[in-house]
């Protein structure tokens, strides 16, 4: 992929040159671990194509969905990893096959006072960051489980650009930190309200939903 036809209209040229020396171009497969919890992150990611699962976990190995990462955005935890040399303290799994652009570390600092697109372009993704976990923690704290449940399948088809989820029940109930046996129950009760389809580790989402 041209860096400059992806991000000439992002990044200024002089900083699509910089980019072009020191960038480096990814390829992962879906499932992937981009990224785990206590990692050292030595290159920053900017997704290309494809998607990325950004999750917490905890002691028990129970996860929680945060967000997920799209193309030509990146992920505002990595970005205060890098900054303040932290390790990582979240999981990041490619949804999809996924291409992203990596930037070393050492470059973020003096990027970040060189070039006034490189400042927007990292103040802009903590920003979007912060409001999905804020939506994420209004979910948790005022929504019952069977809207969470909606939410997050409405977010998973965004995501994906299809109707057709291909998680199974455990996988869907480890996201939003809840049992197997509730998430069946509600799907099935989704689908008996003609609001989806389920299949054998698939669910088809209606347009009524």
């Amino acid at each position: 992929m041209v860096i400059k036809e992806t991000f000439g209209l992002v990044f200024e040229k002089e900083l699509l040159d910089e980019i072009e020396k020191k960038g480096k171009v990814v390829s992962v497969r879906a499932g992937t671990v981009i990224l785990d919890v206590g990692q050292t992150v030595r290159t920053m990611p900017i997704i290309l194509s494809g998607s990325v699962k950004v999750s917490r976990t905890d002691e028990e190995g129970r996860e929680l969905l945060l967000y997920y990462v799209n193309p030509l955005e990146s992920c505002a935890m990595t970005f205060t990893c890098c900054m303040q040399q932290h390790a990582s303290e979240i999981r990041a799994v490619a949804e999809e096959d996924v291409e992203m652009l990596t930037i070393p570390v050492s470059t973020m600092d003096e990027w970040m006072t060189k070039y006034p697109t490189w400042k927007s372009f990292v103040m802009r993704a903590v920003q979007n960051r912060f409001h999905e976990l804020l939506k994420t923690i209004d979910q948790i704290a005022f929504q019952k489980l069977d809207e969470r449940l909606v939410t997050y399948l409405k977010e998973k088809s965004k995501t994906t650009g299809s109707t057709l989820i291909n998680l199974s029940h455990e996988q869907i109930a480890n996201e939003l930190a809840t049992s197997r046996v509730v998430v069946s129950r509600l799907l099935k009760k989704l689908e008996t309200d003609k609001k989806l389809l389920l299949y054998r580790n698939q669910i088809k989402l209606l347009r009524e939903l």
